[in-house]
């Protein structure tokens, strides 16, 4: 964009912009959000006079992790995987069916709606379409400035010099605080919608989708400022996206969810250079390696088979045995539980491994007490460090040794 004499902005050839380094996670930072066993489950009615429950949406079910304060946190799956009702749990724009939200200690998951004000100081969202999450009736300042009237954070003569100070961080014009929404680009209305979210400075922002609804142009713009803010005020980020080029970029931990649940979870490297869930391996085969393509030659495309199944009556066992090439009776019998198999990698899988090297036989069996039909095992004792829990354990499962080290 560029500016005229009258200060209107007239639209130009957007100039490539250089994405900052990859981010990563402070040394040694406290854990700002713990999230253990997190369900949200949606009544289903039937039609009629009467309406009877007939059954659940499983949008979460059994979600567990951690962010640490200063850190970002990279949720990322297939439309319908409960990513953005995650999201919306962590602000309590939902309440839980269950689980605990830990939010500096303190469990937030039961927290009343008349005491939720405080918390909305500190936890803040992003949402994924610029357009619709803007109130078209309110100009910009009405916008940014409505968050500290209602909490009383500055005199209302400072309100309007604290606008424009957001405004002119995220990168637009201080003195457009008394235009309306309609009158930005995609771009300028999601920059405004992140100054309304830093409005109270938060020690947690949720970014839902922050970036799909742009331009590619665009996108680098406003990841660069979300990386500027992140570093100058030191803002957590839970990452919401489908897009694994951007979240590997931004996030140094990324979560995989798949129908309700986490199926992987660790570090960068780990999830992106050694998958070990068939689900992960097959979503990062269609992503386009540039690499690659420069010294020819394509990436073998893993081709799932089936439909992602209904959240309402989710297969038993391992959700995703349904469309799973390596599947065995044990996957429909019983639930992987997330194993630890590296100091910061974690895997929902009987049968983890590289690609095209999973083993033959179940490698949970026996600390599930079971045979490798999934039939109980009177000889075997399940092993009492399966739950599954936030944050990482000094001891993890080796997947080429086949037991347990220590680091």
């Amino acid at each position: 964009m560029s500016t005229t004499e009258n200060g209107d902005q007239v639209a130009t050839r957007p100039e490539p912009v250089a994405a900052h380094a990859a981010s990563e996670n402070p040394e040694d930072a406290r854990t700002l959000l713990s999230v253990e066993n997190l369900k949200m489950y949606f009544p289903v009615k039937s039609s009629g006079l009467i309406h009877r429950k007939v059954g659940d949406v499983q949008a979460v079910d059994g979600v567990s992790f951690e962010v640490k304060a200063g850190g970002s946190l990279g949720l990322v799956g297939e439309s319908g995987c409960g990513k953005s009702t995650t999201g919306r749990l962590i602000t309590r724009l939902y309440e839980p069916t269950a689980g605990h939200i830990r939010f500096e200690g303190e469990d937030i998951a039961s927290v009343p709606e008349r005491k939720l004000k405080p918390l909305r100081r500190e936890i803040q969202m992003i949402f994924q379409d610029p357009y619709t999450s803007l109130n078209p009736r309110h100009t910009v300042g009405s916008i940014i400035g409505t968050p500290l009237r209602i909490h009383n954070v500055v005199p209302e003569k400072q309100v309007l010099p604290r606008v424009k100070e957001l405004l002119e961080i995220v990168g637009l014009n201080p003195e457009h605080y008394n235009r309306f929404p309609n009158e930005f680009s995609g771009g300028q209305r999601q920059r405004i919608g992140i100054a309304r979210a830093l409005t109270l400075n938060p020690k947690l922002l949720v970014a839902d989708e922050p970036v799909s609804a742009l331009d590619v142009s665009i996108q680098a713009q406003v990841i660069n400022l979300l990386q500027d803010i992140q570093r100058e005020f030191g803002v957590a980020f839970l990452f919401i996206a489908h897009d694994l080029a951007i979240v590997r970029h931004f996030c140094p931990e990324v979560a995989v969810m798949y129908l309700g649940k986490i199926v992987e979870i660790g570090d960068r490297d780990s999830i992106y250079n050694q998958p070990r869930h068939p689900y992960t391996q097959a979503l990062l085969s269609a992503v386009p390696d540039v690499k690659q393509a420069a010294v020819g030659g394509r990436r073998e495309r893993i081709q799932l088979e089936g439909d992602v199944p209904s959240p309402i009556n989710p297969p038993s066992g391992c959700r995703f045995r349904t469309r799973c090439p390596i599947a065995q009776d044990i996957c429909a019998r019983l639930e992987p539980p997330l194993l630890q198999i590296g100091k910061k990698h974690k895997v929902a899988c009987h049968f983890p491994g590289a690609l095209g090297q999973h083993p033959n036989e179940p490698l949970t069996a026996g600390m599930l007490g079971v045979d490798h039909q999934g039939n109980p095992d009177p000889g075997a004792s399940p092993s009492p460090d399966l739950t599954d829990k936030p944050g990482y354990d000094d001891t993890w499962f080796d997947l080429d040794t086949r037991t347990f080290g220590r680091a």
